[in-house]
This record gives C-alpha cells, sequence and structure tokens, in this order.
C-alpha cells in the first residue's frame, strides 16, 4: 500500500563466480522489493582485444525481469567473474533522470571503479557545494555521485587508500559495493544503519542487502558486515577463505543505529538482518502488540462469533499471526483469518508516482474476502501508516462487506517527523498523525474505523530486542524525532534537477 514509508535500495555483489551477471541477476530478482523504478548490473573483465580491464554495464528504467528481458546481455556483454548490481527507488535525485540509475561507472587514473549505494548522505549539501566551488561538473543529482568524486579527487597514492580517504569523509546512512579491477569491497557505515550480509557460494563470496538474496542462488550466510567495517574480497580472500576488514571510525557521541523499519516493513520476512530472522522479529512485534492492546479493552460489542484478526498482506503477516496468537495466550479468543486477498501481480503500490496512481493501485492490489468478513468483529494489523489515504481506501473496502466492527492495529508507532537516512517520507504536513495533531480518536474517524491502536515506540524496540539479543541500537527517529547522527539541513530529493 502507498500508506507506508518509501523503500530504498537493495545492492548485491559477486566475486569469482564464473557466471557473476547471472547471479547478481537473481539476487536482484530476490531483492525486487527494495526498488522497483530502476535496476543495473556493472560486470568486470579483461579485454584480451584492448588489452585492459573493462566494466560493461547495463541498466534501465523498470523491474529487474524488464530490464535484463533479453538473455544476449548476459551471453554477449556482462561478462566476467565478478559483477555489482542495484535495484533503486530513488531517496535523493530524480527517479525520472537516466543519469541517477545505479550502479555508477566511471574510469580515472587508477583504473575502472563502479561503486552501487543503498541508504542517504546526512553531509552530502556541503560535499556538494565543495565541489561546485571547485568547478567540479556532475552528471547526476544522486548524492552516490559523490563518493566517486571523493575517491577520484583524494590525493593518497593507491586506489584502496583513495576509497578510504573517500569513505572517511562521508556521514550519514549508507552500504557499498565497490567494484574495482581487481576486488569488490563491501562497506557498511559506522552506525549501522542499512543492513549488509556476507555470504559464500562454493569459491566465490557475495554481499548482499538481504540474504534472500543467497537464498536464491543457493548461497550460505556467513555473517553479517559489522557497523563501520570495509571488507575487502579479492583473490587473496578467495584463496585465505577470509577477506580483509578494515574499520571506519564511528563519529564520537554516537551509538550504532539500526534502521528499525527494516523489521517492521522493509526486509523480506525469510531475510535475516541485523543477525536475526525478519520472521521472528515480527512475530514478537506482533506479541507486543497484543499486550499494549488486549482485544476485550478495543471490542465494543458481544457476538457469539470469535473476533476475527486479518492482515494487509503481505508485510504485516508476521506480526498479525504474532498478535493473534498471543491474544489467545492470554485468553482472548480470537481466530487469525485471511480476510483480504493481495494480487501479487501489482507491485508495491507506492513505487508509483503521484497519488492518483496510487489510489487506482490500491483498488487493483487488494480485494476482501466477503464471507470471512460478514458480521465479524474485524481486528486489522497493518504495520505502518503514513498519508492514510489508501489505508481509508481499504478500509471502504472492508465496510462494503459488512463487518460488526473494525477495529485498526498498528505495529509501529505513528509516524510524525521525516527520516534522512534513506526512507522517503512525504513532508511532515502530510502525515497523517501530524495532519490531526496527533489525536489517536481523530485518526481512526479519518480512516473509518471503530478505534485505532498504536503499538509504542518504547513497545516496539523492546519487541525488536527480545527478539534480537545482539548488541545493535536502533534508529526510530521517525516516531520520536531523536536524530542518532547529525543531519545538515535537508534539501528535496530532486533539489539538485535543472527542470
Amino acid at each position: 500500500m502507498s500508506d507506508k514509508p518509501h523503500d530504498y535500495c537493495g545492492i548485491f555483489g559477486i566475486y569469482n563466480h564464473p557466471e557473476a551477471a547471472v547471479m547478481a541477476y537473481y539476487g536482484l530478482h530476490a531483492l525486487q522489493h527494495r526498488g522497483q523504478e530502476s535496476a543495473g548490473i556493472v560486470s568486470s573483465v579483461f579485454d584480451e582485444a584492448r588489452g585492459q580491464n573493462i566494466m560493461p554495464m547495463h541498466k534501465d528504467f523498470g523491474l529487474v525481469l524488464n530490464v535484463f528481458e533479453d538473455k544476449r546481455i548476459f551471453t554477449d556483454k556482462l561478462k566476467g567473474c565478478k559483477a555489482i548490481g542495484h535495484n533503486r527507488y530513488s531517496t535523493s535525485g530524480s527517479s525520472n533522470n537516466p543519469a541517477n540509475i545505479q550502479p555508477f561507472r566511471v574510469h580515472y587514473r587508477k583504473g575502472n571503479l563502479a561503486l552501487a549505494h543503498n541508504g542517504n548522505l546526512t553531509n552530502a549539501p556541503s560535499l556538494r557545494q565543495r565541489f561546485i566551488n571547485e568547478g567540479i561538473l556532475f552528471q547526476s543529482t544522486s548524492d552516490t555521485e559523490l563518493i566517486l568524486h571523493l575517491i577520484s579527487h583524494s590525493l593518497k597514492t593507491g586506489q584502496f587508500e583513495q576509497i578510504m580517504d573517500a569513505l572517511r569523509q562521508i556521514e550519514g546512512a549508507y552500504c557499498l559495493v565497490i567494484q574495482t579491477d581487481d576486488a569488490l569491497i563491501a562497506v557498511r557505515d559506522p552506525n549501522g544503519f542499512r543492513p549488509l550480509a556476507l555470504g559464500r557460494l562454493g569459491d566465490s563470496f557475495v554481499v548482499a542487502s538481504e540474504t534472500c538474496a543467497f537464498d536464491i542462488i543457493g548461497a550460505e550466510y556467513i555473517r553479517d558486515i559489522e557497523p563501520g567495517e570495509v571488507l575487502v574480497i579479492d583473490d587473496n580472500a578467495t584463496s585465505s577463505g577470509e577477506p580483509a576488514s578494515y574499520t571506519l571510525p564511528r563519529k564520537p557521541g554516537t551509538d550504532t543505529a539500526g534502521c528499525v523499519f527494516e523489521y517492521v516493513y522493509f526486509s523480506r520476512p525469510d531475510s535475516r538482518i541485523f543477525g536475526e530472522n525478519v520472521d521472528k522479529v515480527r512475530r514478537q512485534i506482533g506479541k507486543h502488540l497484543a499486550r499494549e492492546h488486549r482485544i476485550p479493552d478495543i471490542v465494543k460489542s458481544t457476538s457469539d462469533k470469535k473476533p476475527i484478526v486479518i492482515s494487509v498482506p503481505d508485510s504485516s503477516n508476521t506480526a498479525a499471526l504474532g498478535y493473534a496468537g498471543e491474544s489467545r495466550k492470554l485468553g482472548y479468543d480470537c481466530k487469525f483469518e485471511i480476510g483480504l486477498i493481495r494480487n501479487h501481480y501489482v507491485g508495491r503500490t507506492f513505487i508509483a508516482p503521484g497519488q492518483e496512481s496510487r489510489q487506482f493501485k490500491v483498488r487493483t492490489k487488494f480485494n476482501p474476502v466477503r464471507g470471512v468478513i460478514e458480521d465479524r468483529i474485524v481486528l486489522i494489523v497493518d504495520d505502518s501508516i503514513v498519508r492514510g489515504t489508501t489505508s481509508r481506501m481499504l478500509i471502504d473496502m472492508i465496510r462494503k462487506c459488512n463487518p460488526k466492527e473494525i477495529h485498526f492495529l498498528v505495529s509501529s508507532p505513528p509516524i510524525i517527523e521525516p527520516c534522512f537516512y534513506g526512507m522517503d517520507f512525504p513532508s511532515p504536513e502530510e502525515l497523517i498523525a501530524n495532519k490531526f495533531d496527533r489525536n489517536i480518536d481523530r485518526i481512526a474517524a479519518e480512516l473509518g474505523v471503530d478505534s485505532l491502536h498504536y503499538l509504542s515506540p518504547k513497545g516496539l524496540i523492546e519487541a525488536v530486542k527480545e527478539a534480537n539479543e545482539g548488541n545493535l541500537n536502533y534508529c526510530s527517529a521517525c516516531f520520536t524525532g531523536r536524530y542518532p547522527v547529525p543531519v545538515e539541513t535537508q534539501m528535496g530529493k530532486e533539489a539538485n534537477e535543472l527542470v
């Protein structure tokens, strides 16, 4: 639904595989949910005729299946034993500017370089202004290009030293896969906002935003790349079985800050991120929702039929199961039902630009099951609400099935602040929580439900930490306004466009 924060991107990299580009294709296919605006792959091969290394590239607007529809792209073009790939949803830089499609590829004095980026640089405005003052020309409006300029203008001697020099100058939320002529370099920002995992496929190393990209190609998950870690995968790594690891310093006074929305909504439930299975965490979130909002406190009327719990498929399925299971455990009889059918041939509706398009797509994406809903007390579990417009449309559809009551439960707190770390929210005044002065009853009336219940910020973090006993702390700035890393004055994602 469009009542969600917008995704950012998915990245994938593979080293030492005879069909590297094909593996990247499948990896991007598994990561399609992270971005549907464009897709691209850059491979690397030594060109015997030219006597030099080259990096063939193919990228375009559209879904992975469409962009790489012609198999000759792989047989004739994207050759080589290493490749990086990118699915894009724009969080900086216009979505309709072809220059912003990643990966980016350049040739400079140290050879070829390709880069794919997930996240946002919080110091992008000052970096861009610095380069403008120096007379540097930009080919895109994405903050990812800034990283390439920092590398190419570094005064350090070696290419890896230039890359490290550039990484020490950027701030914010980022995961990177960087491809050089002889290595694949994976980077995670020092605060660990974004997930990035390392895997193994035979003699090949693989990195990806989510482990579902490993599953599709039969790769084995090894571990998460640590916050601030720079992992160098080259021939030494394949022969020794261990990539070289370097560490970026964390800004003083800051801590780790994994994006909690990865668990709430973004990541696939079959993925493992931040060291834990998404499905397990979402079930725990649903359990906390059941403890905070008990069925007897919600239901207003009596009925000889059990209240039914339904999810808004697919991202809230697991939380709804957790809510129903915990409610029964607490002694409140209810039944989990499939009350909404999702058409899987329609993409995530929030990807579509323009409200009119989103409103059309929600009608094509979901359909209620009248026989399940009619004359029942319905508890709908969803993971988040942003604008509320398509949530209202969904409630209207369910209301036409004549339920006895409709109660809306949200497995995250009200979104009240913008995100500067890679999520593309609407402006604060467009957020439904702010539009109605954060008054839950008024929001419920706008949505057309009998009651509305959000999980508390405290309950969300407690649920995540109970399910994931790792040491990572989490960013919940969009719920609380407490930003874990300082942010420069930000511009809209299309602010650098000329038209």
